[in-house]
């Protein structure tokens, strides 16, 4: 029944409040991923980006100004992982905020002789367990210049992570997929490029990605995304979990 009534509700919203056909095309033209897509899923994903512009908060902040392709091309970025999965995968949060350029929060911790240590980094995107998404507008734009690199989809897979737990690397599997597999194949994976990162050896993943677990699933995800076939040449295992996971075969 509540499937139902969520089927009947997006429905609703999709025809009372569809993305306008040039928005949509922009968004395409803008969004590699989604213009590698066939005519049908791209019709879904736009499905999915009414849906998520009308669930979720899109927050500029610092006098930032969203126009309404800008929007749409957030949420067809923002949409790309859960294309088969589904928007229900991104509930528990509301917000996503945008900053005009790369941010700095201000974290504070206690080391173990109690003192208060205060760190400043700069950040293009976080997200948080049950809070919001926070992006860079300017890297936002930049997906797609950089080959692999796409903020949106790595905050989104940060969330998706976090479903089950805090960030490690470890997202809500399928029911009929391998956990140890996915142990086996990311562990190893992340170790190798991680060894080969310290020895000074080129690795065909953004090294950012080897900072710890939930970084490497982060970063691979855009890749899968953004640099499918090159992935799958450098990481085939990776590759081939990312494809049972995401249900997609962008390449």
């Amino acid at each position: 029944m509540l499937d139902t009534i969520r089927t009947w509700r997006a429905r609703r919203i999709v025809a009372r409040r569809p993305i306008a056909e040039p928005l949509w095309q922009d968004a395409l033209r803008r969004c590699a991923p989604a213009r590698r897509l066939g005519a049908s899923d791209q019709a879904a994903l736009r499905v999915l980006a009414t849906l998520f512009l009308e669930r979720k908060s899109l927050e500029p902040v610092q006098g930032l100004e969203l126009d309404d392709a800008d929007r749409v091309l957030l949420a067809a970025h923002a949409c790309m992982p859960i294309l088969k999965l589904g928007l229900d995968w991104y509930d528990g949060w509301h917000s996503v905020i945008v900053y005009p350029d790369a941010f700095i929060p201000r974290r504070t911790h206690t080391d173990e002789a109690g003192v208060v240590h205060e760190t400043r980094s700069i950040m293009a995107g976080e997200a948080w367990g049950r809070g919001p998404v926070i992006l860079s507008w300017a890297d936002v734009l930049e997906a797609g210049n950089t080959p692999g690199h796409n903020v949106v989809i790595h905050e989104m897979a940060h969330k998706l992570d976090m479903l089950n737990g805090e960030a490690n690397g470890f997202p809500p599997l399928h029911r009929r997929m391998d956990r140890r597999a996915w142990t086996r194949v990311f562990s190893d994976a992340f170790k190798r490029l991680r060894g080969a990162d310290r020895h000074g050896l080129p690795v065909p993943i953004d090294p950012y990605g080897l900072e710890n677990e939930a970084e490497f699933f982060a970063v691979v995800s855009e890749a899968f995304f953004e640099t499918p076939a090159a992935l799958r040449q450098e990481l085939p295992e990776v590759y081939r979990q990312l494809e049972l996971f995401y249900r997609q075969h962008p390449y």
